[in-house]
């Protein structure tokens, strides 16, 4: 497989939250997120985010972790790119869908 990530998680309630996590994150989707370190990042979701098996970095665990891409339409030489894990909190700035009252 060859694809590693920097966290991998193979507990089941981990799991699950990342698969939550991702069915938040419709393509085309106009999105805030909140991140875990304290920031925050908005864009578009360029692509559906899905879970899938990486390896750690030393390639000795395997587990599930997942990556998305971020597009802003009006820059479009700005993207960005991360982990799922990432991620602590989606904002719909599009929709009602998934958003927190």
């Amino acid at each position: 497989m060859g694809r590693s990530a920097r966290h991998v998680y193979s507990d089941p309630a981990d799991v699950q939250a990342l698969e939550a996590l991702a069915s938040e994150l419709p393509a085309n989707g106009h999105v805030r997120l909140m991140l875990k370190n304290g920031g925050t990042c908005e864009g578009v979701v360029a692509e559906r985010a899905t879970v899938q098996v990486y390896y750690d970095p030393t390639e000795q665990h395997q587990g599930i972790n997942g990556e998305l891409r971020l597009v802003r339409p009006d820059e479009p030489d700005w993207h960005r790119w991360m982990w799922l894990d990432e991620i602590a909190r989606v904002e719909h700035l599009d929709s009602t869908l998934g958003s927190e009252n």
